[in-house]
């Protein structure tokens, strides 16, 4: 059996594993409080910052401005509960017609 095989081998009885833990200790261990606010907190904080990163950079430097712009136009859609295709395709065509213009 070569390394690579074995290191996937690895990863897959680690992930089903992780996956497993869910379920097995559900009810039998409970969470303080504070410890579940700071995760829901964690989560939220993770969310943003992967759509800031997504959103303002490409290929280690400023993605330009059309960008920023549709994933606002996105979001102020999603905040406004539009249906999940009209904010694609919204935060899209906010994008390219920026891009259109030349705005970077």
């Amino acid at each position: 059996m070569s390394a690579t095989v074995a290191v996937i081998l690895a990863l897959a009885v680690g992930t089903y594993a992780f996956r497993l833990v869910g379920p097995v200790l559900h009810g039998r261990v409970e969470l303080p409080v504070r410890v579940r606010e700071l995760l829901s907190a964690g989560a939220v904080v993770l969310l943003v910052a992967l759509l800031a990163t997504g959103a303002l950079t490409e290929g280690g430097g400023f993605a330009g401005w059309a960008r920023p712009a549709g994933v606002l136009v996105g979001g102020v859609l999603a905040w406004r509960r539009a249906p999940f295709a009209v904010v694609v395709l919204g935060a899209a065509a906010t994008t390219a017609a920026l891009r259109g213009m030349g705005v970077g």
